[in-house]
């Protein structure tokens, strides 16, 4: 679970004002209430992102990945180097989904959980990504999370 691509042309517009590396890396940070990773390091080049460091647990590790994907510009984020600390016990993997035209969260929650009641879910998930509910957009990329 290493490269991810992302639609190009789609997403928040921070490259090309300045250091592209410390913008998402800025990115990342403020999304967070608190320092997520560990010796975070990003490295954009061209349509490239690299993120590096030790993330406290698999979705700080999936955010920041969905993060640096939605930037526009971006189409590749290589995460090899993103590691995790050691869990006592793992968390499942999340589904990642890219948002179609004509979808809403019902829909999507709908398809994932058979139950598009269970939307809030997919948001509380992806809240660095989706600030509000009822904007989202085609080419984004979320996480879907297992329900509990």
């Amino acid at each position: 679970m290493g490269f991810f691509n992302f639609m190009v042309n789609a997403g928040k517009k921070l490259l090309g004002k300045g250091d592209d590396n410390e913008a998402i890396k800025r990115e990342i940070k403020e999304s967070f209430s608190e320092v997520p990773i560990q010796g975070l390091v990003i490295e954009v080049d061209g349509d490239s992102v690299l993120i590096a460091g030790v993330a406290k647990d698999s979705a700080t590790r999936e955010k920041a990945i969905l993060i640096a994907g939605n930037v526009e510009g971006i189409a590749k984020v290589n995460a090899d180097q993103l590691v995790l600390l050691p869990e006592i016990t793992p968390e499942p993997e999340s589904k990642f989904y890219t948002i179609q035209k004509g979808d809403t969260l019902w829909k999507i929650a709908t398809t994932f959980y058979g139950d598009g009641s269970k939307y809030p879910s997919i948001v509380e998930a992806n809240l660095e990504v989706i600030k509000d509910a009822d904007l989202i957009y085609p080419g984004q990329n979320i996480r879907i999370p297992e329900l509990a």
